[in-house]
C-alpha cells in the first residue's frame, strides 16, 4: 500500500523567519493523525505572506510533491499581507466554496469575528486545496466540520482512498445502490 502524501503549509511571516514557533502545523498534523488510519506523511512548508511564494508551493506540493491534499493555515483575514486565498484560487482550476462557507458557519458558534475570514478552497488537478484559519482550536473546529466531505471529494478526483477513525470523524461517502 502507498503512502498517501498530505501537504500542510503555515503562511506566517514571523513563523518562516523563526520569530515564534509555529503551532499551527502541528495542529494540523496532529487533527489529521487522529482522523486518519490509512498510512500518510505530512509535506510540510512554513513559508511567509507573500501571494507568489504561497501559491509556488501550493503548485510544488501538487505538482511535484504528489500531495491529494494541501492545507494551509493563516493568511486568510482582512489584513493587507493575508493574502492565502488570493494565491489559492491563482493556481486552482476550480473553487469549492461550500468549504468556507461551512467554516465560517462552523466559527461563528465560538466567535463573531468569523465573518472576517476568508477561507476558501479549491481543486488544482486532482488536488484538493483548503485555507484554514491560524488558530489551532479554531483549525480543529473547522477541519471537524469540513473533513467528513474530504475522503470522497479525493475519490471522486480518482485519488487515493482515505480510511478514517470512524470514532472520531465518521466520512460521507454515499452507499453504491
Amino acid at each position: 500500500m502507498q503512502t498517501t502524501r498530505i501537504g500542510i503549509i503555515t503562511v506566517s511571516d514571523r513563523a518562516s523567519r523563526g520569530q515564534y514557533e509555529d503551532i499551527s502545523g502541528p495542529a494540523i498534523e496532529a487533527t489529521l493523525n487522529d482522523y486518519l488510519t490509512s498510512s500518510w506523511k505530512p509535506v510540510y512548508r512554513v513559508i511567509e505572506d507573500e501571494q507568489s511564494l504561497i501559491a509556488q508551493t501550493i503548485k510544488e506540493l501538487v505538482d511535484k510533491e504528489g500531495c491529494c491534499l494541501v492545507v494551509t493555515t493563516g493568511g486568510t483575514g482582512p489584513a493587507k499581507r493575508d493574502v492565502t486565498p488570493e494565491a489559492t484560487e491563482a493556481v486552482c482550476d476550480r473553487m469549492m466554496p461550500g468549504f468556507g462557507e461551512l467554516m465560517r458557519q462552523e466559527s461563528l458558534k465560538y466567535v463573531p469575528t468569523a465573518i472576517l475570514s476568508r477561507q476558501t478552497a479549491g481543486l488544482r488537478g486532482s488536488s484538493l486545496i483548503i485555507n484554514l484559519p491560524g488558530k489551532p482550536k479554531a483549525i480543529r473546529q473547522c477541519l471537524d466540520a469540513v473533513f467528513p466531505a474530504v475522503p470522497y471529494c479525493i475519490d471522486l478526483m480518482e485519488g487515493p482512498y482515505l480510511e478514517c477513525d470512524e470514532t472520531v470523524i465518521k466520512p460521507f461517502r454515499p452507499k453504491n445502490k
